[in-house]
């Protein structure tokens, strides 16, 4: 029997507080290199243009200590627990909002969460709470990942309960249609993940995770490979281009992650990210 490790929650927050930070203030490299590679291969002198100050942007917040955008993004939280974790001093969704709570204010990030939506839409003054996800994993892990996930590219996001008799076909078709109707809304150049199988909710939370892969990874399922390649073709064929100012650059990398799914149902949701891939990660 493995032995069990102790971590306390105190822990956990501080390590919360420095994602917050940190995600917002420093462009991932692999983003950053596909903006890189995005303004030697663009067409338009306008998306170059685009691009080189995107470029320019990420530069002067991560010198400066300075978000990346002004919309610093609902706190998303992806944990790794692992079984041989034992958990002390708190509880863990208290411990990570406290963790957003210092990070959006030491690091003068914008708080954008509103309580009773429908109603008030009060704002919580503290970006709390946080959006928790939590898969239990063998061994005694704690790995933490912080998303920063902008309203505007959220908005654009779709879910689409299609008929198996549609196929990929039809799903491909709903990816490019979301990207079409979404236009400059989302800030491309865009990030997209794809989810297919599963549930109504599953789906939309596995699309959501595709966009942790790095972009410039191959899937290692050819065929899903060979998908995701299809579709960052046709998606930057629309000629939305930078900022929706036009050009081939209008998305830097499609992701997909299936799993099985119901005989009767074909659940399929497309995330958007803008290109403030915003996104750290930290383990315990």
């Amino acid at each position: 029997m493995s032995p069990v490790r102790e971590l306390d929650v105190g822990t956990v927050t501080e390590a919360v507080k420095d994602l917050c930070i940190t995600a917002n203030y420093d462009l991932p490299r692999d983003v950053y290199e596909a903006l890189e590679r995005a303004k030697k291969t663009e067409e338009s002198p306008v998306g170059v243009e685009v691009l080189k100050q995107l470029l320019e942007n990420a530069d002067i917040a991560a010198r400066d200590r300075v978000p990346i955008c002004q919309d610093t993004g609902l706190a998303v939280f992806f944990v790794e627990l692992g079984q041989d974790v034992n958990l002390v001093g708190g509880d863990l969704g208290a411990a990570i909002d406290e963790g957003v709570r210092r990070g959006y204010q030491e690091g003068y990030l914008r708080k954008s969460v509103v309580e009773e939506p429908a109603h008030a839409r009060r704002n919580t003054k503290d970006n709390t709470p946080a959006i928790v996800h939590t898969t239990v994993v063998p061994g005694d892990r704690f790995k933490i990942t912080m998303m920063a996930k902008g309203g505007g590219a959220e908005n654009m996001s779709t879910l689409n309960m299609l008929k198996p008799a549609q196929g990929w076909a039809g799903m491909s078709q709903a990816v490019v249609d979301t990207v079409s109707r979404a236009g400059s809304n989302p800030c491309p150049p865009v990030v997209i993940g794809v989810g297919i199988g599963g549930t109504i909710e599953a789906v939309t939370l596995l699309a959501k995770k595709a966009l942790l892969r790095e972009i410039g990874s191959v899937h290692p399922d050819s065929r899903i490979a060979a998908m995701e390649a299809e579709l960052l073709a046709r998606i930057n064929a629309l000629g939305i281009g930078p900022q929706g100012l036009g050009g081939r650059t209008t998305c830097l990398a499609v992701f997909i992650e299936e799993m099985p799914c119901h005989i009767a149902s074909m659940p399929m949701a497309v995330n958007v990210q803008c290109h403030a891939q915003r996104h750290k990660s930290v383990t315990l």
